[in-house]
């Protein structure tokens, strides 16, 4: 029996963004569909059909020559479409990002709580990469690593897709150091300095992590800096770079992070712009790859007074 040998893909096209977005790209299979919205409506079945018609009609699904289909175009597979996301009456995030350093390579932003880094969920102009490529008009502007929404503090960049991977190895092989600043509860059957280590694995629901027993894939050094009743302000230092590492280490040491929704048990969270995560990426150093200068960045943000959460949790009102 003889199979038809699959027609190869062609690497996607470059297109350019739209207010600030760039478009995700999307290989058409060797499918029945009689239009491109069938296919759209079927593949991508958590988005309602209705969105797919209003992106067709503004214009924002586009072959590879930048060309946009039209609602009844029909479906012709082996082939790269093109689609800018929108989302209808997107929530305004009611903080402003910072940019605390620029060069022809290099960008180093101070994020606040709760704005999301990349686009993602119900988030495409709330988050801080769109709202840096539209301001600065930056379009080949990537983050070279993410913090999560939650937290605020430090996020590095590159300008330059041709030196961006010298900017990712510093992650890859630890060059990098970053600093953090917590505010948890206090156990004093710590004894710190300490390093604490843990094999982390994805959890339930999917955007959870969760400890297993293992050989330890995360580490974080602790170190305290202040205390007020039963609560801490901590120095946080990761060696590795594990999704909400940090929190999932406090929270296995007996001292969850204050205001976390997330651990030690997921709880009903509503978002309150009054209770942020209080979790801070205060600073980075490394050797720059391409100049050679040594850099030390401080983020300008500041986490909320140890004293005040402690009278504001031990003696609620």
């Amino acid at each position: 029996m003889r199979f038809e040998s699959p027609t190869p893909k062609p690497a996607p096209v470059k297109l350019p963004t739209r207010h600030g977005i760039s478009p995700s790209c999307v290989w058409l299979p060797r499918e029945l569909h009689t239009t491109l919205l069938d296919f759209l409506s079927t593949r991508f079945h958590e988005i309602p059909r209705t969105t797919w018609i209003i992106r067709l009609e503004q214009g924002l699904v586009l072959n590879q020559q930048g060309t946009a289909f039209q609602i009844d175009s029909p479906y012709i597979a082996d082939q790269h479409i093109y689609y800018y996301r929108n989302i209808e009456n997107e929530e305004r995030i009611p903080f402003e990002e910072s940019v605390l350093y620029q060069d022809e390579h290099l960008l180093v932003a101070d994020k606040p709580h709760f704005l999301p880094v990349i686009p993602s969920g119900k988030y495409v102009q709330e988050t801080l990469l769109t709202r840096l490529k539209n301001k600065l008009e930056l379009d080949d502007l990537a983050p070279i690593h993410r913090i999560d929404r939650e937290t605020a503090g430090l996020v590095l960049f590159s300008i330059n897709p041709a030196t961006r991977d010298a900017y990712q190895a510093l992650f890859r092989e630890r060059t990098i150091h970053k600093t953090y600043e917590a505010i948890a509860l206090l156990n004093r059957n710590l004894t710190l300095p300490m390093t604490y280590r843990s094999l982390m694995v994805k959890g339930e629901p999917f955007f959870r992590m969760k400890e297993i027993e293992g050989e330890a894939n995360s580490e974080t050094r602790l170190d305290i800096l202040e205390t007020q009743g039963n609560f801490a302000k901590y120095q946080l230092s990761p060696i590795t770079g594990k999704q909400h590492q940090l929190r999932v280490h406090l929270a296995a040491l007996g001292i969850p992070i204050v205001y976390d929704p997330f651990y030690p048990e997921l709880t009903e969270w509503k978002e309150d712009y009054e209770k942020p995560l209080q979790l801070l990426a205060k600073q980075v150093s490394f050797i720059d790859p391409i100049t050679g200068e040594n850099h030390l960045f401080t983020s300008e943000r500041k986490l909320l007074d140890v004293e005040s959460i402690a009278a504001g949790l031990e003696h609620p009102q």
